[in-house]
């Protein structure tokens, strides 16, 4: 296995892991009352944008190779950090 390899299973794994994350912020959600719904529901949405946004820089990672991978791997990066940092923002918010 090359190191592309490994890093795209590693990310791979992260965003499964934060996708479960995300459905159980969604449940906290649905149990929540009206109030904290439509406060919350917002955030679940920016986090969901983000999730697939993360999803597609997958798939251009997986055809991506050389520089173009390089510069790939560089945003997919940025995107992860925003992801991670919302997941914990949004599980802080959600105790």
């Amino acid at each position: 296995m090359n190191i592309h390899d490994a890093h795209r299973e590693k990310m791979a794994a992260q965003l499964k892991e934060w996708n479960a994350q995300i459905n159980l912020l969604e449940a906290k959600v649905g149990k929540a009352g009206a109030d904290m719904k439509v406060r919350r529901a917002e955030e679940l949405v920016r986090l969901r944008a983000t999730q697939s946004a993360a999803a597609e820089k997958m798939k251009e990672l997986e055809k991506a190779t050389g520089e173009a991978w390089d510069q790939t791997k560089e945003t997919a990066d940025k995107i992860w950090d925003d992801l991670k940092s919302g997941v914990a923002a949004a599980h802080s918010k959600f105790k």
